[in-house]
């Protein structure tokens, strides 16, 4: 868990670095085997949006993380970076809207970066 937590922090400060929006780490450890941390954010535009997962990954890279698949590069309205037991989800503002992605993990626990060091 320590590890997954040093993930969620390193992606959320990538994402925070890039000016993401609306950045979200949700605790699903306890509800889910997909994995420890959920990371949501969001941009403001598909450039925008790949910048943010460019940072991420070369961050996590930096750190010494192996990305392990990676979904939706070509539509940049929702790209999906699985670390293991961290996910990190990067929205267009419309997708995030649409899908909601927080409402379907509501059981997990919300938790502030700080609370990760």
């Amino acid at each position: 868990m320590m590890q997954s937590k040093e993930m969620a922090r390193i992606a959320y400060h990538a994402l925070s670095e890039k000016k993401g929006e609306d950045i979200k780490i949700i605790d699903i450890a306890e509800i889910s085997t997909l994995g420890d941390y959920f990371v949501i954010a969001n941009g403001n535009s598909s450039s925008q949006v790949t910048a943010l997962v460019d940072n991420v990954e070369e961050e996590m890279h930096k750190a010494g993380f192996s990305l392990r698949q990676r979904e939706g590069r070509a539509s940049g309205s929702w790209i999906l970076l699985d670390f293991g037991d961290v996910i990190i989800h990067v929205f267009d503002k419309e997708s995030r809207d649409f899908y909601n992605i927080e409402r379907a993990w509501k059981d997990g626990k919300e938790i502030v970066v700080k609370d990760l060091d």
